[in-house]
């Protein structure tokens, strides 16, 4: 059989996706392997009618939901390889050793982070430890909170001002502060600690506080830190899809990519982790470039 589109990430802007070609009557094959980003968050927020909703939930909302449309099949695969067949179509082989075939590909892949060079970080992050003051400032608002950042720490120190201005700014030994950003943090009261962290102290994945080099303890509830972000799959570089400035997969505003036949949705062409309502609509937006390209090839080939 041969898919009208294959799409490769099961994460909310593969699902929207699904869910949008499904009710296109388009055949449709989504792959995921369960292996998503998000697996060490307990809530998801900010997505309407859903806030607070845990990611494992909403995907087993999601799925079924789509179950309804017969034409979406949804594997616990992992695809592996990505090869275009002529001038027809792509062929997909999996962890599973399966063969498919799609007119289309669908780039909904998503990103893997790679937390600082802390100590112990694994055993706070997802608990009081975020990347996302959008996704959970408010649940950390009022609280003395850690920026843990070397990079654009004076612009996340800014964002999560607006949930505590109980704030310890910490570059880890690794980035430096312009001095005139040094200055606008210090007039509000932010202190700033350039010293290497040496670990995290608390219990149950509840930060305690921040151990620095010296021995010095600095206390702290919970916090915000910048992982460096990759993508999942590497499918977008091996197809050879035009990056944006940022890394991410170009795409024009239906998740279209300089490649033939292949999209992209989500954090895939972001590159910066989005909350679950815009990598939805990404989606929805993918889908709806998808099934408008389908509609125009299907058609002028019956005249």
């Amino acid at each position: 059989m041969r898919y009208d589109c294959a799409i490769i990430g099961g994460g909310p802007a593969g699902l929207n996706a699904a869910l949008v070609l499904g009710r296109s009557r388009r055949n449709v094959i989504l792959f995921d392997d369960d292996n998503g980003r998000n697996l060490v968050t307990r809530e998801s927020h900010g997505f309407l009618t859903r806030d607070g909703i845990t990611p494992t939930e909403l995907k087993r909302l999601a799925h079924e939901e789509i179950a309804k449309y017969d034409s979406v099949t949804i594997k616990q695969d992992r695809a592996l390889t990505m090869n275009r067949v002529s001038d027809t179509h792509y062929e997909l082989t999996t962890a599973s050793g399966e063969t498919y075939h799609s007119i289309k590909v669908l780039l909904a892949t998503g990103l893997k982070e790679e937390q600082p060079n802390i100590p112990d970080i694994e055993k706070f992050y997802g608990t009081s430890l975020f990347s996302c003051p959008y996704c959970d400032g408010w649940e950390m608002r009022d609280q003395p909170l850690a920026v843990i950042a070397d990079k654009n720490v004076y612009e996340l120190a800014k964002k999560v001002y607006s949930w505590s201005s109980d704030l310890v700014v910490f570059t880890n030994g690794e980035g430096r502060l312009e001095l005139e950003d040094r200055d606008k943090l210090t007039a509000k009261g932010i202190q700033v600690r350039e010293e290497a962290i040496d670990g995290l102290e608390g219990e149950n994945g509840q930060l305690r506080s921040v151990r620095l080099e010296d021995g010095t303890l600095i206390d702290r509830k919970g916090g915000f830190v910048t992982p460096l972000w990759r993508h999942a799959a590497d499918f977008g570089k091996e197809l050879g899809c035009e990056e944006n400035a940022y890394g991410g997969i170009k795409t024009d505003g239906y998740g279209r990519t300089s490649v033939w036949n292949v999209y992209a949705a989500g954090d895939t062409s972001l590159i910066v982790p989005s909350q679950l309502i815009i990598a939805a609509g990404e989606g929805s937006a993918a889908a709806i470039g998808i099934n408008g390209d389908l509609t125009n090839e299907y058609f002028e080939a019956d005249l």
